[in-house]
């Protein structure tokens, strides 16, 4: 009895659906972030466990819990405010709408050379 060849399945399929890839600062800082805020969770849960046991350590725990939550809420901020610096400064290019109004120097100019026309 022969042996059938199987279809070769690929192991890793790219999906060209999907988000962009995000700009490497922004990706640093939320890989920074991602990893502050891990280490404050586990922080966290030690203190919690130390003060339930009644542990010594459960004061410097908590305390320095305390500081790690601050400390992941900027790194958590610094994301966002990575990403709106990157799109000012390379993402989003902005143009005036058609309704928009046009500046007030060409106004002017138009209703200037109105009046010495009619003079």
């Amino acid at each position: 009895m022969g042996r059938e060849a199987r279809p070769v399945r690929q192991l890793w399929v790219d999906d060209d659906r999907g988000r962009r890839r995000m700009p490497d600062p922004v990706r640093r800082a939320a890989v920074r972030a991602l990893l502050i805020t891990s280490v404050t969770l586990i922080q966290g849960m030690v203190a919690f466990l130390c003060s339930v046991t009644g542990s010594w350590l459960a004061f410097p725990l908590t305390v320095t819990a305390v500081a790690s939550t601050v400390v992941a809420t900027w790194s958590v901020l610094d994301v966002w405010i990575t990403r709106q610096v990157w799109r000012q400064r390379h993402g989003v290019v902005s143009q005036p709408s058609s309704v928009a109004r046009g500046s007030r120097h060409e106004r002017h100019g138009k209703d200037g050379a109105a009046l010495s026309e009619a003079a």
